[in-house]
């Protein structure tokens, strides 16, 4: 039975991505614009990457494929640990790109009370 490490997935996934944005590149090419305005939102919505900070194994692939959609590529120690963390039942619950991305932006402050200026609707 063949046995694959994480690693070699990883650059499975890689390569996978690097020809799917290859051929988005080529989209992009022909019909200026059509990346931004219909792809790279369908994309992000695909990767689930604000609903779900934490990806989940069908999310990974999309994410290596944003980020090879940008300028600088995915690292590949990166997406070898989140293999790692998302294949192992015993490893920890955060995964190491959290400690990467830095700390969590502050919570936007509460809007002023005044007479019409709740955007809540559902009261009259």
């Amino acid at each position: 039975m063949l046995q694959i490490s994480a690693q070699q997935l990883a650059e499975l996934l890689s390569g996978i991505a690097r020809a799917q944005a290859a051929l988005l590149q080529g989209i992009e090419t022909a019909m200026p614009g059509t990346r931004m305005n219909y792809v790279v939102p369908a994309i992000q919505n695909a990767a689930h990457l604000w609903d779900r900070p934490d990806p989940s194994l069908a999310d990974l692939p999309v994410r290596i494929l944003l980020n090879y959609m940008s300028r600088v590529g995915p690292d590949m120690a990166l997406v070898t640990s989140e293999l790692e963390r998302l294949l192992d039942p015993n490893a920890p619950v955060a995964p190491i790109s959290r400690a990467t991305a830095g700390p969590a932006p502050a919570p936007l402050p509460a809007p002023a009370a005044g007479a019409g200026d709740s955007l809540d609707f559902s009261q009259p």
